[in-house]
């Protein structure tokens, strides 16, 4: 197929496909960097996640973004975060249900954010809702900022 611009010269689809997926790049570059930051942030969750699954409450506070030790001490942290996980016993399985990325979470500061969701499966609780908000910490790399558990 032929096309011609407004000058009568031939063009084909080709450049026209080429300048269209350009414009949507240039349009919408944070799109791409939302995807880009979903996996690194993930996987911090996943790695945070494994420290707090053996029990090693206080290694993952250690890995927990600036903003969250800012908000809770070390002691404060091992004292709320034992008596809600010891008791589901061992995790058996997780997988991610979701990830969102987003740059203002209410009651935080605005930054970039990733709210992942994980279906959990632990020893003595079949089916739970995992929450862990990862944050690109000052240091340049993603660190969990929330933990949530329904």
């Amino acid at each position: 197929m032929e096309l011609r611009n407004g000058m009568g010269r031939s063009m084909t689809k080709r450049p026209i496909f080429t300048l269209l997926l350009l414009g949507i790049v240039l349009a919408c570059p944070g799109a791409f960097a939302d995807q880009n930051a979903v996996g690194p942030a993930t996987a911090a969750a996943e790695a945070w996640l494994k420290l707090v699954d053996a029990g090693h409450y206080q290694g993952s506070y250690k890995d927990t973004s600036s903003y969250f030790k800012s908000r809770i001490s070390e002691r404060k942290w091992v004292e709320k975060v034992e008596p809600v996980r010891k008791p589901l016993g061992a995790m058996i399985s997780r997988k991610v249900q979701g990830a969102q990325y987003t740059t203002s979470l209410p009651g935080a500061p605005d930054g970039q954010y990733v709210v992942i969701q994980f279906d959990t499966s632990f020893q003595n609780k079949k089916s739970a809702i995992e929450t862990v908000t990862s944050m690109l910490d000052k240091d340049g790399k993603w660190h969990v900022s929330g933990y949530f558990i329904r």
